[in-house]
């Protein structure tokens, strides 16, 4: 795995969507996995400036969701749609066709899951993933713990990321499920990129980079893949070498 170090967000952010761009263009029908978050939104912000200024034409771009809170769809504020239609599709004008996302407050979880499956098999398969990383480790809604074989699934979500996740709703919700690609999902894919920011990360970046690659810490997976970078800024970088 790489690691690339910024000296600010805004450098990291810049130099992750100039990595996402440049993957992205190697294939003719490329698929998008996009993660909602602090950490990305950076990358979303100079994707959609390098297209408003025509260095980049994404027209041909599909995109796929990561994750979703059960319950929750784009109508619901603090929803991982709601962020990602503000920060990535509205501004690009993605047509919908041509994104396929998770809706938590489908009758049919499991059903979600098949059409996200459908979706990436139709599309050749995720050309680049974008990821986070939680606070417990955590990719997505893969949970510690969560099998590394499991694909799309409906997922229990664990206390950390139910406390955590607070921070994107007005009110406190009750968010004890959601919907995501599963590791093996992700493994596939032809290229990762994990991107993480601020000090309160840097603890578990540490753990990520220096324990031994485990379930139980489900990022470490991503060290077994083929062509993974991680993109930090200096304060989630901190104790790399401490």
């Amino acid at each position: 795995m790489k690691i690339i170090v910024g000296d600010s967000y805004e450098a990291m952010s810049q130099k992750a969507a100039d990595v996402a761009v440049e993957l992205m263009q190697q294939f003719i029908k490329p698929l998008i996995c996009t993660a909602s978050g602090d950490s990305p939104a950076g990358l979303y912000k100079h994707l959609v400036q390098k297209v408003n200024a025509h260095q980049t034409d994404i027209s041909g771009w599909f995109f796929i969701s990561l994750d979703e809170w059960a319950g929750k769809n784009r109508t619901d504020e603090g929803s991982c749609r709601y962020y990602l239609d503000r920060q990535l599709f509205v501004p690009l004008q993605v047509k919908e066709e041509k994104i396929c996302f998770f809706d938590g407050r489908a009758s049919d979880l499991d059903g979600e899951c098949e059409k996200a499956d459908t979706f990436i098999q139709t599309n050749d398969g995720i050309s680049v993933a974008i990821v986070g990383l939680g606070m417990n480790g955590h990719i997505g809604m893969n949970e510690p713990g969560t099998p590394a074989t499991l694909r799309t699934h409906v997922a229990a979500i664990d206390p950390i990321t139910q406390q955590v996740g607070q921070k994107y709703f007005k009110e406190p919700q009750v968010i004890t499920r959601g919907i995501t690609l599963g590791m093996a999902t992700l493994m596939e894919a032809k290229h990762i990129i994990l991107v993480v920011s601020g000090a309160h990360k840097a603890e578990i970046v540490r753990q990520v980079f220096s324990r031994e690659i485990s379930e139980d810490l489900p990022a470490t997976l991503l060290r077994n893949h083929p062509d993974c970078t991680t993109f930090l800024d200096t304060d989630a970088a901190s104790l790399l070498h401490s």
